[in-house]
Formats: C-alpha cells, sequence, structure tokens
C-alpha cells in the first residue's frame, strides 16, 4: 500500500490526530482482554462512555446501493456504542433533498451533524442555520474546501485533487496512454476533481464519461459502448472509475466490448479486493471510509465533552492510499466484515 508522496506530511499528521483521537476514546472504555476481544470487530471496543447521551446524525450524497457509504457507517455505528451516541443516518443524492434532510436533524435538536458536501451550495444555507443554532458539524469525504468557510468544526476525508493526481502518476509509470474517467454522479464536486487530478498528472490523454450512478445496467452499457466505439479510433488503454460498485460494472463492460483496457477504482470494498487478487482491476486508492465515520463521531464527542477541535483548521487526511494485488493478504480480512 503507497501513500502519495505529495501528501505523506499531512498524511502523517492525520495518523497522528487519528492515534491520539483513539487514546482519548479510549479512556471512556474498558480495560483489558475483554477489550481487545471486542475491538476485533474493527476497533473502539470496551463499555460505552459514561458521559451524557448525545444525538449525532449523519446526511450523505449516497445513491441507491452505494457500498461506500455502509463501510462509513460502520465506523460511525461502532464509535457512537463506544460514546453513548444515539447514531441517526439518512442520504440523498440531490442536493435540495439532503438540504432537507439536514433541515429535519436541525428541528430533533441534535447534539452534532456530520455532513458530506458533494453539492456544497446546495446546503450551504442550512449547514448555517445548525451552527447559528449551535449544533457543530463535522463534514466529511466531499467539499474539503467548503468545510472551514461553512463554519464546520473541521474535515475528515481524502483530498481529492492529490488523489486523482497520485492515479495520473500511476498510470504514467504503467506505460498507459489513453484513460477513460467514469463520472458517476454529475455536479459532485468532488468526482470532478478526481477526473481533474488524473488529467493533471497523467502523462496521456484523458476523456471524461458521466454515467447514471443509480442505475447500474445502464452504467455498464455506457461504458461498453464508450470502449467498443473507441476501437475503431484511439482505443482506450485504462478506465479509471471513481467508487467500488462502477470497478466491477466496468469488468463487464470490458468483456463486452473486446477490450484490452485495464480497470483501476477509486475506493475499496470486499468486491475490489476479490477483483485485484484475480487481477482484474489493477490498483484501487483507499480513502478508508470506516474512517471518516468513526473519527468524526468521535470528534463530536470530545468536542462536546473535552472542547477538542481536530486537526487545526486543516483537514484530516484519511487516505489516498494505492493498493494492489500484493496488498491482498493484509485487506481480505477486514474487507470482508465491512470495515475496508
Amino acid at each position: 500500500m503507497r501513500t502519495n508522496r505529495k501528501a505523506a506530511g499531512r498524511t502523517a499528521a492525520a495518523l497522528l490526530t487519528a492515534c491520539a483521537l483513539a487514546l482519548v476514546a479510549g479512556c471512556s472504555g474498558s480495560g483489558g482482554k475483554d477489550s481487545e476481544d471486542e475491538a476485533d470487530d474493527g476497533g473502539g471496543g470496551g463499555t460505552a462512555a459514561k458521559t451524557p447521551r448525545m444525538k449525532i446524525a449523519m446526511v450523505t450524497h449516497s445513491g441507491e446501493g452505494d457500498t461506500f457509504w455502509d463501510i462509513v457507517q460502520s465506523g460511525a455505528k461502532v464509535a457512537a456504542a463506544k460514546d453513548n451516541v444515539d447514531f441517526l443516518y439518512a442520504a440523498n443524492k440531490e442536493g435540495k433533498e439532503q438540504a432537507q434532510l439536514i433541515q429535519s436533524y436541525i428541528d430533533q435538536d441534535v447534539d452534532g451533524l456530520v455532513v458530506s458536501l458533494a453539492k456544497p451550495e446546495a446546503v450551504k444555507a442550512v449547514i448555517a442555520k445548525a451552527t447559528a443554532a449551535g449544533i457543530p458539524v463535522v463534514t466529511i469525504n466531499s467539499g474539503a474546501e467548503f468545510s472551514k468557510p461553512f463554519g464546520a468544526l473541521s474535515h475528515i476525508g481524502q483530498d481529492e485533487a492529490i488523489a486523482g493526481e497520485a492515479v495520473g502518476e500511476e498510470l504514467t509509470k504503467r506505460g498507459k496512454k489513453k484513460a477513460l474517467c467514469v463520472i458517476h454522479e454529475q455536479g459532485n464536486v468532488s468526482l470532478e476533481e478526481r477526473c481533474a487530478g488524473v488529467k493533471k498528472a497523467f502523462g496521456g490523454t484523458v476523456e471524461n464519461l458521466n454515467v447514471e450512478g443509480t442505475n447500474m445496467p445502464s452504467s455498464t452499457s455506457s461504458i461498453e459502448a464508450k470502449l467498443q466505439s473507441a476501437k475503431s479510433t484511439d482505443e482506450f488503454d485504462t478506465v479509471v472509475t471513481l467508487g467500488a460498485p462502477f470497478a466491477a460494472a466496468s469488468v463487464k463492460a470490458k468483456a463486452g466490448a473486446g477490450s484490452n483496457a485495464e480497470i483501476n477504482t477509486f475506493d475499496l470494498n470486499e468486491d475490489v479486493v476479490k477483483q485485484l487478487k484475480a487481477k482484474e482491476i489493477g490498483f484501487a486508492v483507499d480513502q478508508q471510509p470506516y474512517l471518516q465515520g468513526y473519527l468524526a463521531v468521535d470528534e463530536l464527542w470530545l468536542n462536546k465533552n473535552n472542547g477538542n477541535v481536530v486537526g487545526g483548521g486543516k483537514p484530516v487526511l484519511t487516505g489516498p492510499a494505492l493498493v494492489t494485488e500484493k496488498d491482498v493478504p493484509a485487506l481480505e480480512k477486514f474487507t470482508a466484515r465491512g470495515t475496508r
């Protein structure tokens, strides 16, 4: 597993922050062997904190069937159980509906909010309402540059531009010349940043393809058609997908088009690890979604009970790291249980 050199310093700082969080949070749990055994389910074992019960809500831009957010929720739920938190979750891929969900939790007078900023302008006003009402907000995953201006405590995720550049550099090292970058949600600023980063650092050419991310058969057909049409002119030698489920769709599309393109993807799950092992995928970019959920809940708990603000005004980075088939043995156990 390789971390992009441009992010090395900030990633190291993020890991130190994560360790500090784990140490402080561990004070709320029980010690000894029982804790060690319970922690094997993904970390954060032990009895619940003795602090007053909190209610924390998470609102994301997840589309139907996006397994990435299942992993985020897994981390959040473990932290919530440890921190004596009532964890609530809702999602909608449309910015307007996401804003309405955030407003509903403001109306419920939650103690903290975790929000993704895929479509930042759509949720800007309602986040301002939350902070005005004294509800602290932590942003995760997308829209890092908007987090501080919107009044959030901090942002937890990866730098999408740096992640894209890491992919571009890797494709160049692999001798690739023409990449198809598959965007599964139009208007999502983070996805656009990823493809832009690939284009910036790649020695070849990049063409973007928008697909209907909530309709996997349609996405597969669109990718297949694009690969097929390019065979008679300038064939793609690599496909970059921006979410784990679309890697599998691209593997199918590649076979249907009779293409020789290497499939590579952002994000990691059990299926991607299997595809890496089978050499159906060249590499994946891991941003550790479990950490995004876990640390977001933990930060809100720390802020409430100890006045902590994590990151010193800078994003707390959970990635990127490039994962290949060499990393499969170390990852299979974790992806199988849904924590990586």
